[in-house]
């Protein structure tokens, strides 16, 4: 059986203020990013309870602003020259680094 069947996950459909939201309900929200500042997604959900994984669109990712909201800030780190992986695929490897910790 699929992940999708025991792992908690949503859309929201009024995302625009949503990650405050996340946040004082007791999640820790984190962007994945290929932000200056953003650490290794494995060392970003250490310890953590409850996480809220952050992605953006493909192409763009996430806006400055969703990135700066974010409680923290996460890199999929990946071989020399290149830098990013589609959403699809980030997604899996972050819902993957998450569940085993």
């Amino acid at each position: 059986m699929g992940a999708v069947f025991s792992t908690p996950w949503t859309r929201l459909p009024d995302w625009y203020d949503a990650l405050p939201g996340l946040s004082a309900r007791g999640l820790t929200t984190i962007a994945l990013t290929l932000a200056p500042d953003a650490v290794p997604v494995e060392e970003a959900v250490a310890g953590l309870d409850r996480v809220a994984l952050v992605l953006g669109s493909e192409g763009h990712g996430l806006s400055a602003r969703w990135e700066q909201t974010a409680d923290r800030r996460a890199v999929i780190a990946m071989r020399d020259g290149i830098d990013s992986l589609n959403v699809a695929a980030a997604t899996a490897v972050a819902c993957y680094v998450t569940a085993r910790r």
